[in-house]
């Protein structure tokens, strides 16, 4: 993965969120060690403060948790609890700019809802 360092989301921001979606793939499991700060940093070629902070947001969400001395671990409910938090708060935002703009279209919301199932099965744009 690369950042974007010319965005407007912060770089530590980009690293919890790529930690998150390494955890949804299963690319590490309850209870396993994850990446250190430094390791993130030499990943992403960033200072290790930067990564610590992505790592740090991921702790005080409690998908992380510490080890003194052995690093971060991947918490027994941090898929659970990643996946409530994107529903909770991304999904649900997205949907309501998408509803805010439909309304700016006049687009009916059995309209909008139809443009939803067809991108659902691969029609739209066709």
């Amino acid at each position: 993965m690369i950042l974007n360092t010319d965005g407007s989301k912060p770089i530590y921001l980009q690293v919890s969120e790529w930690l998150e979606r390494e955890i949804l793939n299963g690319n590490f499991e309850s209870d396993q060690k994850i990446y250190s700060q430094y390791q993130l940093a030499e990943i992403f070629n960033i200072n290790p403060a930067t990564a610590a902070k992505g790592l740090n947001i991921l702790a005080d969400e409690n998908i992380l948790y510490k080890k003194r001395g052995l690093g971060m671990f991947v918490a027994s409910t941090a898929k659970e609890m990643i996946l409530n938090k994107r529903k909770n708060q991304t999904l649900k935002r997205l949907v309501q700019e998408i509803v805010l703009e439909a309304d700016r279209l006049n687009v009916s919301k059995e309209e909008l809802v139809e443009m939803i199932k067809a991108e659902d099965h691969g029609e739209a744009g066709k």
